[in-house]
């Protein structure tokens, strides 16, 4: 007990006492959560060894078996028997069907029909939505908005669940730098910062409240490793890098999911230092459990081990046992662990090893909830309720306008008065079931709006949309099939579809122009060496332009593309990449003047796929070229084009005019366990209220090994009213500072570093401080 004298004041020992109860009341909870956390751990690892003690060795290694059901196909599809494998429990679940009538059938044999009573998971490619599909992952990092992001994956989770599936193959956070890989779609950009924020954020929304209630689905990272990097931008292909640059640009995504939780990984197709991801003892027991403490459960990629055998690694018997020993505990219906049991009698493998893998799915089936209630995902109720709502349809399309990059608007075309007469042209303006983009099986896109609707219910009877196709996306049947893919556009006469165009194209006072890729352009399996417009869409576009009307672009890409041509001669180009199932809403909401464009780039667009992989974060050559606009010899430079992508990374323009005022620092030196403060005051000086996105890059000027020339490392987006301003603090830390050495140690170097501040990464003022 504390007495008071002459010199203690009462109060102040009032407060002491008050804020020691709380640290000790903190530490309490502290240990009881611990305890409980203990207390759960303890209670499923009893549950779980009980039932592996009942369970035979085939029972054991049918927990590490996933077939598909062939309902939304992402491979080539296998022929299976559900129901029979699922009665000899030889899987542990399935993925890739729809309809919560069948998911319940299947779950109910599992569980009233078989000795074990196992349920069973069921997956499926829940990439950006359910049936209400929000816009590509590419797009969706373009918002520079982590909580929508994380609305997005609640919202698809919601759905997903109350339609019986419980496990997402999602986030994909393979960074990417070549925009010939039609997988960038899937992803969040070529920044391992900020893609790291995106990847936590996905976990999050999936999985929620640690999966506690019935509408939280187990996320799964993919596709670890470095898949985004595969040689050439042609999927599937080799990926060869040093552990360096592994580190420092492309392993942070994977590792922040892991940090924030997530219940399963996927490996990748690709070779990692010569072995395939799927079998990289390094990559997944090394780095994945034991440097990052991963305790979630393993799965392949599709059929990845049986292509072990032609990466000219192992047949499928001995590539089983391979994958098994690296540290995999699912084999996604390459049936290549079928065969463990006769590897198990002949010694190349031990029963610790499967009962380790059998735990470890058993384990994130206990997690979810499966056996205290096994119909958890099974709710018809919600099935009814919960699917494609005004609710979510409403987000989705508020989510989408955020995504839009505005990359050009001379003479400030956009936004387009409602008045007057539109006309609406190109082969993506009445297609919507394109509007979905890449990895949409689950989507109804016979209840999707085409934007020529989106356009026409907008405008009313203000104004008179005119339509017409214009152009195919190629030419050659063929070709159109090939780049339709699932979702076909109709082929007409080329000379006929022009024709017509510029028939509508003189009856109206503007001109919008709907083209670039269809939707099955990109994605997997859809890489392209030619980025630029297709060569009918080209033609189009000169025919419109030499009928002197005002023309904009609405652009429809899944990547980046050259638009080297279209930035010279075509007065606006908006990017609208593949907005979901309220695109066409959205875009209209976008381009009549109803919300700003705010959406950031966040992959670099070249001037030529000849500069491919092109990223801003690149390390500095000896030679660097200080002028790219001419051609210098003995610099690092091209005969042909500069150095500069025509949009650089970060880059995006609004309906209103950002003005930044001067850049501070709070000091010149950084104290080792410090902070430093970067301030900059920006200030809307248009005539709209928007949003801009304030970023801070850093450079560090000399180290034990070469640095990049910026990396970003804050980000702040703010929303700023017509006339106002505001003032944006960054506070850095050495946190900030520290990078993987050549001896893949993390720290910093004391020295100088530039803090770099602006609108994007090549428009920034630039401060320098010294680290301690």
């Amino acid at each position: 007990m504390l007495k008071i004298g002459k010199n203690l004041n009462p109060k102040r020992i009032q407060m002491k006492n008050f804020k020691l109860c709380v640290v000790l009341y903190g530490l309490l909870c502290l240990c009881s959560c611990g305890n409980q956390t203990q207390t759960n751990d303890a209670e499923m690892d009893r549950f779980i060894s009980d039932l592996m003690a009942k369970m035979t060795i085939k029972e054991k290694l049918g927990q590490l078996n996933i077939p598909t059901g062939g309902d939304m196909v992402t491979g080539q599809v296998m022929s299976n028997d559900l129901e029979k494998m699922i009665r000899n429990q030889e899987i542990a679940g399935f993925f890739n069907v729809k309809g919560l009538d069948k998911i319940k059938k299947l779950q109910q044999i599992a569980v009233e029909e078989t000795e074990l009573k196992i349920p069973l998971i069921v997956g499926a490619d829940i990439i950006h939505g359910y049936e209400t599909i929000f816009p590509i992952p590419l797009a969706l990092s373009c918002s520079w908005d982590t909580l929508a992001v994380e609305q997005m994956a609640r919202v698809a989770a919601r759905e997903a669940s109350a339609s019986g599936i419980n496990w997402t193959y999602s986030p994909m956070v393979d960074i990417c730098r070549d925009a010939r890989w039609g997988r960038i779609a899937e992803g969040n950009g070529e920044d391992p910062y900020l893609g790291s924020l995106f990847a936590k954020a996905y976990v999050r929304g999936y999985q929620g409240d640690d999966m506690k209630q019935n509408d939280e689905i187990l996320a799964c990272v993919k596709h670890f490793a470095l898949y985004g990097a595969s040689e050439a931008g042609r999927d599937y292909n080799t990926v060869d890098m040093s552990r360096v640059r592994m580190y420092n640009e492309y392993l942070a995504p994977y590792k922040a999911a892991v940090e924030a939780g997530v219940g399963s990984v996927m490996s990748a197709f690709n070779l990692v230092d010569g072995i395939p991801a799927t079998a990289n003892k390094w990559l997944l027991t090394d780095l994945l459990r034991e440097q990052w403490g991963f305790n979630g459960f393993v799965v392949t990629d599709y059929n990845s081990i049986n292509e072990m055998n032609t990466h000219g690694i192992a047949p499928l018997k001995e590539a089983a046992v391979q994958t098994l020993d690296a540290g995999t505990d699912m084999d996604m219906v390459s049936n290549g662990f079928n065969t463990l049991e006769e590897s198990l009698r002949e010694g190349k493998i031990s029963e610790e090893q499967i009962d380790m893998a059998c735990r470890r799915v058993l384990e994130a089936k206990y997690k979810m909830g499966l056996f205290e209630n096994p119909y958890k995902y099974c709710d018809e109720k919600r099935a009814e309720t919960d699917v494609f709502t005004p609710e979510n349809r409403e987000t989705a399309r508020e989510i989408a306008t955020k995504t839009f990059v505005l990359l050009k608007n001379d003479q400030n075309i956009l936004p387009l008065k409602k008045h007057g007469k539109i006309a609406l042209i190109g082969p993506m303006a009445n297609a919507g079931n394109n509007m979905c983009g890449m990895w949409s099986m689950t989507c109804r896109p016979e209840k999707h709006a085409s934007l020529l609707e989106g356009f026409r219910k907008a405008i009313g009877d203000e104004g008179e949309i005119l339509y017409a196709k214009g152009c195919n996306i190629y030419d050659d049947p063929v070709a159109e099939k090939n780049a339709s893919g699932i979702r076909p556009i109709e082929h007409g006469d080329s000379k006929q579809l022009l024709a017509e165009a510029l028939q509508v194209a003189s009856r109206a006072d503007i001109i919008v122009a709907a083209l670039g890729e269809c939707a099955d352009m990109s994605g997997e399996s859809a890489s392209r060496t030619n980025l630029e417009m297709t060569e009918p869409q080209h033609l189009l576009m000169e025919s419109l332009l030499a009928t002197g009307k005002p023309v904009v672009l609405l652009l429809f890409t899944g990547r980046p593309m050259v638009l080297s041509w279209e930035q010279e001669h075509v007065p606006a180009i908006l990017n609208v990449w593949f907005g979901g199932s309220e695109a066409a809403d959205a875009i209209a909401d976008v381009v009549l003047g109803k919300v700003s464009p705010s959406g950031r780039l966040t992959t670099t667009f070249p001037r030529n796929v000849g500069q491919i992989p092109l990223y801003y974060n690149h390390l500095n050559t000896s030679r660097p070229d200080g002028d790219s606009q001419v051609f210098n010899r003995y610099q690092s430079n091209y005969l042909d084009v500069p150095n500069t992508p025509l949009y650089p990374f970060g880059y995006g323009l609004s309906y209103t005019t950002f003005e930044y005022g001067k850049l501070s620092l709070s000091a010149e030196k950084l104290s080792k366990g410090g902070s430093i403060e970067a301030k900059i005051t920006v200030t809307n000086k248009g005539d709209y209220d928007a949003y801009e996105v304030v970023q801070l890059y850093l450079r560090d000027i000399y180290a034990k090994i070469s640095r990049p020339v910026k990396e970003l490392k804050k980000f702040e987006r703010v929303f700023l009213k017509k006339g106002e301003s505001k003032e944006i603090t960054f506070v850095l830390t050495d946190d900030d500072l520290k990078y993987y050495d050549s001896s893949l140690q993390y720290g910093y170097d004391p020295g100088e570093f530039d803090i770099m501040v602006g609108p994007n990464s090549a428009n920034v003022q630039t401060l320098r401080f010294t680290a301690e």
